[in-house]
C-alpha cells in the first residue's frame, strides 16, 4: 500500500533537493521546525493543507502543482499490479516500474502491506521562439 503522506514527502524533498536547498533553509522560509519538515519529507507526519501551502510557498511552487504531481504519481501506482492493494507474502521484492512521457514510478514491495514508491519527473525542455 502506498501512503499519501510518503508520496507528498517524496515530492517535497525532490523539489527542495532540485533547488539545492537545505532543510534548514526551507524550514526557516516556511516557518516550520526543521525536525517537523524532515518528518513530513520522510512521510512520517501528515501536514495540514496550510502547512503544505507554506512549504510550497517557501519552495516557490504552487500547492496545486505539488498536488498535481502527487496525483500523477498515485495514478501511475494504481495502474501497477499489487501496488495499492495487499500482495501475496511470497511475491517478488524486485521493483516494478511504469512511466508516462514525463513521470516514471518504481515500486518496491517491502511487505504485503507496505511499498516504497519512488517517482521521478523527466526534465521539461525549454522552448525557444524565433523572432
Amino acid at each position: 500500500m502506498v501512503l499519501l503522506r510518503r508520496v507528498i514527502g517524496d515530492a517535497l524533498r525532490a523539489r527542495r533537493q532540485g533547488q539545492h536547498r537545505t532543510l534548514r533553509e526551507v524550514s526557516t522560509a516556511a516557518n516550520v521546525s526543521l525536525g517537523y519538515l524532515s518528518e513530513i519529507e520522510r512521510g512520517q507526519k501528515e501536514a495540514s493543507s496550510e502547512l503544505l501551502a507554506a512549504i510550497c510557498d517557501a519552495l516557490g511552487a504552487r500547492l496545486s502543482e505539488l498536488l498535481s504531481e502527487v496525483s500523477s504519481t498515485l495514478s501511475l501506482a494504481e495502474g501497477m499490479e499489487g501496488v495499492l492493494v495487499p500482495v501475496e507474502a511470497d511475491s517478488s521484492k524486485s521493483p516494478a516500474t511504469k512511466s508516462t512521457s514525463d513521470v516514471a514510478v518504481s515500486v518496491r514491495r517491502d511487505s504485503p502491506l507496505k511499498a516504497t514508491l519512488h517517482a521521478t519527473r523527466k526534465p521539461q525542455r525549454d522552448v525557444v521562439y524565433a523572432a
